[in-house]
């Protein structure tokens, strides 16, 4: 699954337990007629993943949807749905370009060597 659309907030890292479990945190905002500000959690060597991605730029996430159940205290089952990103890219270096530009008509040199007795196999 994929979110797109324009970056609102990235997180710091953060580190919680003693295992040194890491997440990080990006809010996109979806670009459609009702936008949603969609929080992405990237979580240990993942979270490295958002150091190139500044508030503004536009990308798109790959996702996966996760799920969880926990029990409280109480005795009631509660459920926590996650949204964890494993990829980003950037759109704007993803637009298509124009390649690399012409060089002027002028860098080329004449051609100097032709006869007429060279073949035009040219099919106009």
């Amino acid at each position: 699954m994929e979110v797109q659309g324009k970056v609102k907030m990235v997180g710091e890292t953060q580190t919680f337990g003693n295992n040194g479990f890491r997440k990080r945190e990006v809010v996109v905002t979806t670009e459609e007629q009702y936008p949603q500000h969609i929080m992405v959690e990237f979580v240990q060597d993942k979270c490295d993943l958002l150091n190139n991605f500044q508030v503004g730029q536009d990308v798109k996430i790959s996702i996966n949807l996760r799920g969880r159940e926990w029990v409280n205290p109480q005795g009631e089952t509660k459920y926590f749905n996650s949204i964890q990103g494993w990829r980003i890219e950037n759109l704007q270096a993803a637009a298509p370009s124009a390649g690399a530009p012409m060089p002027p008509a002028d860098a080329f040199e004449p051609a100097t060597n032709l006869t007429e007795e060279d073949h035009d196999d040219l099919p106009f």
